[in-house]
């Protein structure tokens, strides 16, 4: 829920007429789903769990289609009493039309840029040459499908830069066709390359390296387990069949493996990752005739990244002896860790990674989960902190060696995404472009508090609201957060959280363990047999925010996608007192089987799996599915999917809502809502954003008592 905007008070004078309107008073629930049960049952370590919805994992069945659908009719029968959801789905439209513009970036000559004019389905590719020159078309996504649920994006250019290699993944899934285009001349060359699946594009010459799985058995791509993963270099005008294997380990499925080469094409790196979480490093020395790929860095316990090379050396960013990361200087021949020389030694902060550009490089590191940015030269001499518009989020500090200067937002929850032209011999930022939409950012304010967690460690949180709010204890709350995977959730711009914001609810975002925002130590104390504590950290805002006043249980909404829809799912089963609303999407939900589906084997490092029986003695005691009771009063619930989610297959999410649909006889909703040709959420068009917001906030206005 990235990139949310705030309403300006003359915005809001127009919308007035649409005020006064209040929730349902009563809505009729239709039956839900009579949802065939067998007996499956699993026996993990002499205990036996039961699986009856089992069934429901084949997603391309003919008996499941018929229960997404008959679901979709009773949601949406639901959804169709809220008063006013017409409104809420209007004002979304008018806030989500106006023009927005990416950060540009320069490849030779040229600049390339994404322009949106506010309602476009997909943002289209812009180049010009020059900087003041001539916008053109570069690639439009708009045109690859009827209904602009084809995503692209570019991988990688080409060293001479004359080439770009670009995905396009469709309907929301994350396998993805490559192809490439000639910048100068804006044509699309010949070459294909398919089931391709978290790949990038790394040139050397005349082609570049990438990864693939191999294809799937018909009818399975969307749900089989994808193993072996492999790199290839394609060759421009080849076919893919030609295409020279360059790395495999044939000994373990389980294993991603990506490619880079550094700018000088002097070294090609692979990455080698048994999961989300540590990575080993592999080089080969492309100056050498016939050489062959080495281990750099080995084992999976740690992360590491290469930035790019000083001549035969490499520098690499890492958490071995460093929980918040260091910079170290490697010489492949000589690699042992007691040999490398620190180039930039780990501070206080987590240093949330290293750019390059302009000859110099900018160390990323978050303080209390905000942006700060350091420069430094080759040798690790600090240059001087670069001074940022205000406290908040920035991204894309870096660019090419001879750059000059380079482009980067800003954003943070009262700030829409702008974009900053930094002048690398100055040594300072002037606005290049502001968002167009007008509002007064002075009505609302954004703190941060830190709270005590259930064992006593201080966590912090932001609370955004109006500045006029009144602490009665009866204040709608949007609680949201994610808590796993080294991910940190810092300020940002959400377009559609304004509703809430604007109509007195207060927006709140904790930065639970699980994440990095203090390093791979706060990682650690949320991973594993410790996951608890993340469920512990939520729980523990919502506790807080009602001893402050803020808000009671019977006004809180919590919301969290993904690892984030587990939080829900997890904290709702444990705590359902707690909350009125609860919001679980794209979740992983079954922590019993999530390994066995797609990628999900490479989430085991972070959460442990069944198969083992350590792991099963803490995965059972948290995992949402199996921790739903009968005859609890759980949250209104509105459970969101989609059918082409190949990351977290909607299995998850179907078993759960047929199981709490069985055992919770209370009056509270348990919907589910289950998109068509629609994914995890990357590349999702703009139609389908803006119908599933109105859907969930209809959803949390009238559950939380909200007037319009």
């Amino acid at each position: 829920m990235k990139k949310q905007i705030l309403l300006s008070l003359f915005a809001l004078s127009l919308f007035a007429c649409n005020q006064g309107k209040k929730p349902a008073e009563k809505i009729t629930l239709m039956k839900y789903p009579e949802t065939k049960k067998d007996d499956t049952k699993d026996n993990y370590f002499g205990t036996t769990i039961a699986d009856p919805y089992r069934w429901l994992e084949n997603d391309t069945s003919a008996e499941t289609k018929a229960w997404v659908i008959a679901e979709n009719k009773v949601t949406q029968n639901y959804l169709d009493q809220i008063p006013y959801r017409a409104d809420i789905k209007k004002r979304l439209t008018e806030i989500w039309n106006y023009p927005k513009e990416s950060a540009p970036f320069k490849v030779g000559e040229y600049y390339f840029f994404t322009k949106n004019d506010g309602l476009q389905n997909q943002s289209i590719w812009f180049i010009k040459k020059g900087l003041d020159g001539k916008e053109d078309v570069f690639l439009d996504p708009n045109k690859l499908t009827a209904d602009g649920t084809a995503a692209v994006s570019l991988l990688g250019v080409s060293h001479d830069k004359k080439y770009l290699a670009y995905s396009v993944a469709q309907a929301g899934s994350d396998w993805s066709n490559i192809y490439v285009m000639e910048i100068a001349t804006k044509m699309k060359l010949g070459d294909e390359l398919k089931w391709t699946k978290f790949s990038g594009a790394a040139w050397k010459g005349d082609g570049f390296y990438y990864s693939k799985f191999d294809e799937p058995a018909k009818g399975t791509d969307l749900s089989a387990a994808n193993k072996y993963q492999k790199v290839y270099f394609h060759k421009l005008g080849d076919l893919q069949k030609n295409d020279q294997l360059i790395f495999e380990d044939k000994t373990n499925p389980n294993l991603y493996f990506g490619a880079s080469v550094t700018e000088d094409e002097r070294f090609l790196v692979v990455y080698a990752s048994a999961g989300t979480s540590g990575n080993a490093l592999y080089y080969q020395d492309l100056k050498i005739p016939d050489s062959k790929i080495a281990p750099l860095i080995k084992g999976y316990e740690h992360n590491h990244s290469v930035v790019d090379n000083i001549g035969n050396k490499l520098l690499v960013n890492t958490d071995l002896g460093a929980e918040n990361k260091q910079v170290v200087l490697v010489d492949p021949k000589n690699a042992d860790p007691k040999n490398w020389q620190k180039i930039i030694p780990e501070s206080k902060l987590a240093l949330e990674g290293i750019g390059t550009g302009g000859g110099f490089l900018w160390a990323t590191y978050l303080k209390d989960a905000s942006t700060n940015i350091i420069q430094f030269d080759l040798t690790g001499k600090k240059i001087g902190d670069v001074k940022l518009p205000a406290i908040g989020t920035v991204g894309g500090f870096g660019g090419y060696k001879e750059d000059k200067e380079f482009f980067y937002t800003f954003t943070n929850f009262t700030t829409p995404s702008s974009i900053y032209r930094y002048d690398v011999g100055k040594a300072e930022s002037i606005l290049y472009k502001k968002s167009e939409l007008k509002f007064n950012t002075d009505d609302y304010e954004t703190k941060q508090v830190f709270y005590p967690s259930k064992d006593g460690t201080k966590v912090p949180m932001f609370i955004v609201h109006k500045k006029d709010i009144k602490l009665d204890g009866n204040n709608p709350v949007y609680l949201y957060a994610y808590g796993g995977f080294q991910i940190s959730l810092t300020p940002a711009f959400s377009l559609s959280r304004m509703l809430f914001l604007e109509r007195g609810g207060i927006y709140v975002q904790p930065s639970l363990r699980g994440g990095s925002e203090y390093g791979e130590a706060w990682h650690k104390g949320g991973m594993l047999a410790k996951k608890q504590n993340v469920f512990d950290d939520f729980i523990a805002a919502a506790e807080y925010l009602v001893k402050e006043k803020y808000t009671n249980p019977s006004k809180i909404a919590i919301s969290g996608g993904s690892n984030g829809g587990l939080l829900v799912g997890a904290c709702m089963t444990q705590r359902p007192d707690l909350f009125k609303v609860a919001l679980p999407a794209v979740g992983v939900l079954d922590m019993l089987r999530y390994h066995k589906f797609t990628v999900g084997w490479g989430w085991a490092v972070e959460y442990g799996t069944s198969d083992k029986k350590e792991d099963f003695n803490y995965l059972i005691k948290y995992s949402p599915l199996h921790n739903i009771k009968s005859g609890v009063n759980y949250p209104a619930t509105l459970i969101t999917t989609a059918d082409h989610d190949d990351r977290v297959v909607p299995a998850h999410s179907f078993k759960f809502a047929a199981t709490l649909q069985e055992k919770y006889k209370g009056e509270n909703p348990v919907l589910i809502r289950i998109e068509t040709k629609a994914g995890h959420g990357a590349g999702k068009p703009t139609t389908k954003l803006i119908e599933e917001a109105a859907d969930v906030w209809s959803f949390v206005f009238q559950n939380l008592g909200m007037s319009w």
